[in-house]
């Protein structure tokens, strides 16, 4: 007789593995640049979760869709089995979760908490001693499951707003709350009539002279696109970042990239905005893994639009979570933490790729 090994610990691992593994797959794909936007647009509107988490959703809706137990190729709002039940929506029978990568909290206790070294972590329901300060952190990853609204039943969930906006139309205040962030960061804003006085650049930022410039000889979806691109150089490349100075390449699909996500976030057409090929710029930091350029690359855009978008008062399309569903902060740090251990590929197991990717699928 066989004894069977169950090490919850081991079996906690081999989870994260796999999903590492279906999301590697998945930033694999992503080649060209037309790939690249297709999967920020699609996480610009699942914004309130990571990057790497909207992609794992993405795929693995299309496996679903593909499948039938899903009737539309794209989710709308997704949440955990027990949010949706406090919103009165309960999981269909038979339906599977989509697999996400969750934070891990511990916590900790000081009584010297200005020493980073008196520091202890808290085993579980243990009570911190008398005069202790508490604090809680991040310490590992692990799977979570998550449902679209479409593999549930229960009292309809309103729908966002959808902005409808004619071609070149900006959306209302979006010009004006871009330049009040560029102003609120110390810099004044300067329309120019044409590209001839910013040296044939639709925009340029000054950061000596704490200038940018934006010519007004475009449309105005043009202008607002080229204000966000000007707007994360300024938030993201300047004189003391000096890794984005050094690879100018990656610096421009940043910006261009926080551009896409926010005009996709107010429902504008993004078919305009170029990006080159990934291979190109994302080989361009010597002795780093390519896809975790490209995760690192999209979560680090995802942080800036977010701060953008947060700050503006204007009509924006929803963000993936179900109205009146209060959840915790966005995993903001949880892709970054579970990917630090590269995952590994064991022989026997069969690549965890059972979805199109998000190179191949149109409209997204």
């Amino acid at each position: 007789m066989v004894a069977l090994n169950h090490n919850p610990a081991q079996s906690r691992e081999a989870k994260l593995d796999e999903v590492r593994e279906h999301l590697n797959a998945q930033v694999e794909n992503l080649v060209t640049g037309e790939d690249w936007k297709r999967a920020l647009s699609f996480a610009a509107k699942f914004r309130s979760r990571s990057v790497n988490n909207s992609w794992l959703i993405f795929a693995q809706h299309q496996a679903a869709w593909e499948t039938g137990r899903v009737p539309a190729p794209m989710p709308t709002y997704v949440a955990g089995f027990r949010q949706w039940e406090q919103l009165g929506r309960h999981v269909e029978k038979g339906q599977k979760g989509y697999a996400i990568l969750a934070p891990v909290i511990g916590k900790f206790a000081s009584k010297t908490p200005a020493n980073p070294m008196s520091w202890r972590q808290l085993a579980p329901r243990e009570a911190p001693l008398p005069g202790e300060k508490v604090k809680s952190e991040m310490v590992g990853a692990k799977v979570a499951h998550v449902f679209d609204i479409s593999q549930t039943t229960g009292p309809d969930v309103p729908l966002p707003p959808s902005p409808q906006l004619l071609a070149g139309e900006a959306p209302a205040g979006l010009r004006e709350g871009l330049i009040q962030q560029v102003e609120e960061a110390g810099f004044t804003f300067m329309p120019v009539p044409h590209d001839g006085m910013i040296h044939g650049a639709n925009g340029i930022t000054k950061f000596d002279d704490r200038q940018v410039a934006v010519r007004t000889n475009m449309d105005d979806a043009a202008q607002v696109k080229t204000l966000v691109h000007e707007l994360a150089h300024l938030k993201m490349h300047g004189p003391y970042q000096v890794e984005a100075r050094q690879h100018r390449g990656i610096g421009e699909v940043e910006a261009e990239s926080v551009a896409l996500m926010v005009g996709a976030a107010h429902g504008m057409d993004t078919s305009a905005y170029t990006i080159p090929y990934v291979s190109g710029w994302a080989m361009a930091a010597d002795g780093k893994n390519p896809i975790q350029i490209v995760q690192a690359t999209a979560e680090r855009v995802r942080k800036v639009a977010l701060e953008i978008l947060d700050q503006l008062d204007t009509v924006q399309i929803g963000d993936g979570t179900p109205p009146g569903l209060t959840r915790d902060a966005p995993e903001r740090a949880t892709a970054k933490q579970a990917e630090r251990k590269p995952p590994a590929r064991p022989a026997a197991r069969k690549p965890a790729q059972t979805a199109r990717p998000l190179a191949s699928v149109r409209g997204l």
